[in-house]
C-alpha cells in the first residue's frame, strides 16, 4: 500500500521511550509533523541517521515542525537505543506493528541474524521511511525504503522545507 500526498495518513498511536504516548492525530505543529521510521537496534546505520537527526532538532523546531522517530522495536530495544545512541530529545516510539508498517507502505523484511554491530535482527521489522505530515493528518511528503541505505539527508530537508513555506509550494505526486 502506498500513500497518496493530499489523503490521510493511517492513524499513528505508540509508547514513548520515558513515558507517555505519540499520537500523531494530537500533534499541533506549527507546519508539519516529520515522522521518521527506523529499522530498529540492530541497524548502525539507523543509529547514525538519527543522531544526526538528534542535532538538527532545534532547525526543525524553528520551522514549525515537529519530530517523531519510531520502529517495530520492542521496549527494551528502543530505550537501549535512545540512550545508547544519544537521543536524549528526540522522542523514539516504539512498539510499530508490522501491519501498522505495511498501511504506512513501509517495506518489511525478515531477520537475516546478527548485524554488523552484533545485535540480532527482530523476527520481521520494517524498512526506513520518512512522511511530512500536515497538521490535520494529510501528506505533503514521503519516501520509503527497500534498503537501509539512502535516506534522505536532514540538511536537505531543512533547505526544502524553507523553500516550500517560502514559496506555499503544493504536495506533489498525487496525479
Amino acid at each position: 500500500m502506498s500513500l497518496m500526498p493530499n489523503k490521510p495518513v493511517p492513524a499513528l498511536e505508540l509508547d514513548l521511550v520515558g513515558g507517555g504516548r505519540v499520537s500523531l492525530a494530537a500533534e499541533k505543529p506549527q507546519k508539519f509533523t516529520m515522522v521518521v521510521f527506523y529499522r530498529g537496534l540492530h541497524c548502525p546505520i539507523c543509529r547514525r541517521y538519527l543522531s544526526e537527526l538528534e542535532k538538527l532538532l532545534p532547525e526543525f523546531e524553528k520551522r514549525g515542525v515537529t519530530v517523531i522517530a519510531a520502529s517495530s522495536d520492542a521496549k527494551d530495544r528502543a530505550e537501549q537505543a535512545k540512550s545508547g545512541w544519544g537521543l536524549a530529545n528526540l522522542r523514539v516510539a516504539y512498539g510499530l506493528t508490522i501491519e501498522a508498517a505495511r498501511n504506512w507502505g513501509l517495506y518489511v523484511s525478515r531477520s537475516k541474524g546478527a548485524t554488523s554491530v552484533g545485535i540480532v535482527e527482530p523476527e520481521l521489522f520494517s524498512e526506513p521511511g520518512l512522511f511530512i505530515v500536515r497538521p490535520d493528518s494529510v501528506l505533503y511528503w514521503g519516501t520509503t525504503s527497500t534498503m537501509p541505505f539512502c535516506r534522505p539527508h536532514f540538511s536537505e530537508i531543512l533547505q526544502s522545507l524553507d523553500f516550500v513555506v517560502a514559496k506555499d509550494y503544493p504536495a506533489r505526486g498525487d496525479a
